[in-house]
């Protein structure tokens, strides 16, 4: 199990809570991650795999792709935090305007 320092870590960088963000209705494909906030493959996969050490998501393969959600089963702190996390991020301006975008996403195709 995750220690505090590690899921303290992990919220420390705003596109881990952007991600985290997008991950409050459920699950993401990393591709939609990716368009969403306009990040590299690369650099989607290593804040996914912070959030994943720590304790905050979990993955699903579905072919090449992997589909992320918040984690079940998660640390009572990881459930507290994100509970606040919950209750915020959405409320601001840029998080809202991600989680627009990523409507906007999941209308169009599948990933490719």
């Amino acid at each position: 199990m995750p220690n505090t320092i590690e899921i303290f870590k992990a919220l420390a960088h705003q596109t881990r809570l952007n991600i985290l963000c997008l991950l409050l209705d459920g699950e993401v494909c990393v591709c939609k991650i990716m368009a969403v906030l306009d990040l590299p493959q690369s650099t989607a996969s290593r804040h996914l795999a912070i959030l994943k050490n720590a304790g905050l998501v979990e993955d699903r393969r579905d072919g090449t792709w992997s589909h992320y959600s918040l984690a079940k089963g998660r640390s009572p702190l990881a459930d507290s935090l994100l509970g606040v996390l919950e209750e915020h991020l959405p409320a601001t301006g840029e998080e809202a305007r991600y989680r627009q975008r990523l409507v906007e996403e999941l209308q169009k195709e599948n990933c490719a």
